[in-house]
């Protein structure tokens, strides 16, 4: 990948980070901490990955994105905004009485959202059925769904994994964001799913394992999976919770609250100085 196309897509993380701070903060309430985290694989399938049309959302032959993990929206709608789907100044009204931008992604609210989230688990579900859709009517659209590392302490997750290798779902790619925390503190205390890979692998998968805040190596895992045939490929993205803003960075208490006046300056500045860094 050309430097110029790195940084766009570094500069583009970085708004989306931005985007997901305004969103959180003007509600006073949501889900920073794995909205951050996810934000650098968001920029990457929504400005280079997924074959989508923001003109025509509904395109049957468009490839389809599930955040299964629904409470880490922020970042999905900021990069939504970013792409053209709805204005970025929408972001402020997240979560406000009547807006489109709810708590969770709701894809009857918002054109383009491929699967109404919330219920852990559910979505990933969703997106194995796509998949499997897909295939039954020889389309040749691929299926992108992120779960959370605590997500995957569901029973449903490993069910649809073991779904998804049954039917061979080589148009189906799982990105586990694996930033070690979820509400009650880090994932291997409360339930330890690790390590992913052993267990992916067991059940017919093919896995790679990557920095999930390294763009290079995002899109050269998510090119590797489309070469793969015959088996669904899992995406283990190693990240950190709160990724841009220092205070949060690896802190679980940042899973579900919202940063109070003086706390937002401090994460705008420090996102904004990282973006005008970039050069």
């Amino acid at each position: 990948m050309n430097k110029q196309r790195l940084l766009e897509l570094k500069k583009i993380a970085t708004d989306i980070r931005i985007g997901a701070i305004e969103a959180v903060y003007n509600a006073k309430s949501g889900h920073p901490g794995g909205a951050l985290s996810a934000s650098d694989i968001m920029a990457c399938l929504y400005f280079s990955e997924l074959r989508i049309n923001v003109e025509n959302p509904s395109d049957p032959d468009r490839d389809r994105f599930v955040l299964s993990k629904g409470h880490s929206c922020p970042a999905l709608y900021s990069a939504m905004a970013h792409k053209g789907y709805f204005p970025v100044e929408d972001l402020k009204g997240f979560r406000h009485l009547g807006t489109a931008v709810q708590g969770h992604p709701d894809m009857k609210s918002i054109k383009g959202i491929d699967m109404s989230a919330g219920s852990l688990g559910q979505g990933f579900s969703c997106a194995c059925g796509m998949a499997l859709a897909g295939k039954l009517d020889n389309k040749d659209y691929r299926v992108y769904s992120m779960i959370g590392d605590g997500e995957s302490q569901e029973g449903q997750v490993w069910e649809a994994i073991m779904f998804a290798s049954h039917y061979k779902l080589d148009n189906l790619c799982l990105i586990i964001d694996n930033n070690g925390l979820q509400i009650d503190g880090r994932v291997e205390d409360v339930m330890n799913t690790m390590p992913y890979e052993s267990k992916l692998e067991a059940f017919g998968w093919n896995v790679i394992t990557i920095d999930g805040h390294d763009i290079e190596q995002i899109l050269g895992a998510l090119d590797s999976a489309k070469t793969v045939k015959g088996r669904p490929t899992a995406i283990v993205a190693r990240t950190v919770k709160g990724k841009g803003v220092s205070y949060m960075e690896n802190e679980a208490g940042w899973h579900g609250k919202a940063p109070n006046d003086a706390e937002y300056e401090i994460a705008m500045a420090e996102l904004t100085a990282y973006k005008a860094s970039l050069k």
